[in-house]
């Protein structure tokens, strides 16, 4: 089947977010096409250039989401009043959707339509007219934002609203919404595709919900992070003005809401961000969690070797940042070394950016301060009870030989999505502990230790609990690395896509009419399976590209439809 995949920030760009998932997807099927629809997040990213591309991907257009040139398209006045009315309606949803108070079913379900409606007038707008990144940034679209929020039912805070807060919030909307002047959207594109998947949810799925629009192609949607609670997070009290924050909220509250009701299919990698779907209107009954895929291969040495670690050797392993709780670690192992004075701990990670680097002075600070007397001489292991290492260097030539060197791996954050650090850790057949944070739990399954966040007492006990049982360790590990294996492999995940992709397109209906050598219809000549190379393919024919009003109909183009007999 032809696929249509749609990235932000990711594959094909070297070092994207989400690349080496796309791309094991991509080479793991094979019998597949793949078309790729990249939105870039900077100028640095575009010029990174691209992975090597397997034969598989038929093509990639890309399209940027850092900037945008006016579309220099003049609207007459009809066309005006148009955008003003889509426009105003999308802003009015969104003002009514900041209201605290809690609505009905049905008040929801309309204002959901109401978004939605209000978008594809927009999308069917910049369709007809080129574009619409002009009209999205014009003082008309500032003013209708202006009306919405001093209508009668919006929020105070959106009455609130001053002039560089709608200012603030009117640029925000025309980046957002830069996916509906594309011209990806034709039988040439993704019109043309059987199944469009987009990698991310909120802003980067709008292609496919266009391509749902306005050709009827069904629309898988993959969420490893939660974009929604990303950008809660990110535009915090000491970055935007409570009106603004919001406004922005309540925006990409209502688009989540219509990509997870028009999803054939949602694919969440853990159940802390199903929850997040489910609170935003998803269907359970479309909800397939998919867990991400790793290279378990490189740990297979380590994993099935004879233990070989230091056995009073605690291991933590991942980017040095805040939000690991390095402190609350170094605290909790001075504990450790009350009950047992030849315990060890090995830090093994990189700075991560300005920030990371100032933590990771004060961690050394700290560690000296904890253990004075120990503190003296090099930062050696076997000198000091701490160290602090780097993978690459003498003591962790390799990540594997890091998670090997440690009779417990340690996970200490106070915030985490979905811990890849630990999977390694279990690859490896090693006892954890770790903070009740993200999808911990649900990882380890009852595997590993799991302890309160920022309790370095509990996570002492753990940790000594473990260090004094060797039996219970192995047993622990073993059990660890079973789990991953059967759940969070890249072959578990080829599978889970593979079976996805024949799911939806065999309740889909192919919309493609192919005609024979007469020129007649003929039914179910194309369905999905059609692509599939090999001896079910048979002669080729027309296949007639379904028009769409307001477009060109292309002229037809060839295809190997599968033979049927009678057909």
């Amino acid at each position: 089947m032809r696929i249509g995949l749609v990235t932000e920030g990711g594959y094909p760009f070297v070092g994207g977010d989400a690349g080496l998932w796309c791309e094991r997807l991509v080479r793991g099927l094979g019998r597949h096409e793949f078309d790729v629809y990249a939105l870039s997040r900077s100028r640095r990213q575009e010029d990174s250039g691209w992975v090597a591309l397997p034969p598989q991907v038929g093509g990639v257009r890309t399209a940027p989401l850092w900037t945008a040139e006016d579309d220099g398209v003049a609207y007459g006045r009809r066309t005006r009043r148009r955008f003003i009315e889509c426009y105003g309606e999308l802003v009015a949803s969104v003002c009514a959707g900041t209201r605290a108070d809690a609505v009905s079913e049905e008040g929801a379900t309309a204002l959901a339509d109401r978004f939605g409606n209000a978008l594809y007038g927009l999308a069917e707008l910049a369709r007809d007219q080129g574009g619409l990144v002009g009209a999205l940034r014009s003082d008309a679209a500032v003013r209708t934002l202006e009306r919405a929020c001093r209508a009668p039912g919006a929020l105070r805070t959106a009455h609130e609203a001053r002039v560089p807060d709608l200012l603030t919030v009117t640029a925000h909307l025309e980046r957002a919404l830069r996916p509906l002047s594309l011209d990806w959207y034709g039988d040439d594109s993704l019109g043309a595709a059987d199944l469009c998947h987009a990698a991310a949810g909120g802003p980067a799925a709008l292609p496919g919900l266009l391509a749902r629009h306005f050709s009827d192609v069904p629309l898988l949607v993959t969420e490893y992070g939660v974009p929604l609670r990303s950008h809660y997070l990110t535009l915090g009290p000491d970055i935007a003005t409570p009106a603004v924050r919001a406004l922005l909220g309540a925006f990409h509250g209502r688009l989540a809401t219509e990509v997870y009701r028009r999803a054939e299919i949602l694919t969440p990698g853990n159940t802390h961000a199903r929850r997040w779907q489910e609170r935003c209107g998803a269907d359970r009954a479309r909800i397939r969690t998919v867990y991400p895929g790793m290279d378990a291969a490189r740990f297979t040495e380590v994993g099935e070797a004879p233990d070989r670690a230091e056995p009073d050797t605690l291991v933590w392993v991942g980017r040095v940042e805040p939000a690991k709780d390095l402190i609350s670690l170094l605290h909790a192992f001075a504990e450790v070394r009350k009950e047992e004075p030849k315990a060890r701990l090995r830090i093994v990670g990189a700075p991560a950016g300005p920030e990371g680097a100032a933590y990771l002075g004060h961690c050394r600070a700290l560690a000296a301060q904890l253990f004075p007397d120990e503190a003296e001489g090099a930062h050696a292991v076997g000198d000091n009870p701490v160290s602090f290492e780097e993978i690459g260097g003498p003591e962790a030539p390799t990540l594997p030989d890091a998670y090997a060197a440690g009779a417990v791996v340690v996970l200490s954050s106070v915030v985490e999505g979905f811990p890849i650090g630990l999977i390694e850790a279990m690859f490896c057949g090693r006892a954890t502990v770790s903070t009740d944070v993200g999808a911990v739990v649900e990882v380890i399954g009852g595997t590993g230790l799991v302890v309160p966040p920022r309790n370095p007492r509990a996570l002492a006990e753990a940790c000594v609990a473990l260090l004094r049982d060797p039996e219970r360790r192995e047993r622990l590990g073993a059990a660890a690395r079973a789990r991953a294996l059967e759940l969070f492999t890249v072959e578990q995940n080829i599978a889970a896509f593979h079976g996805l992709y024949l799911r939806i397109v065999s309740h889909c209906p192919v919309h493609r009419v192919v005609l024979d050598e007469a020129g007649e219809p003929r039914p179910f000549a194309a369905p999905a399976e059609s692509h599939v190379p090999g001896r079910w393919t048979g002669p080729t024919a027309r296949v007639l590209p379904r028009t769409v009003p307001g477009w060109a109909t292309a002229p037809p183009v060839r295809a190997t439809p599968l033979a049927a007999e009678g057909a």
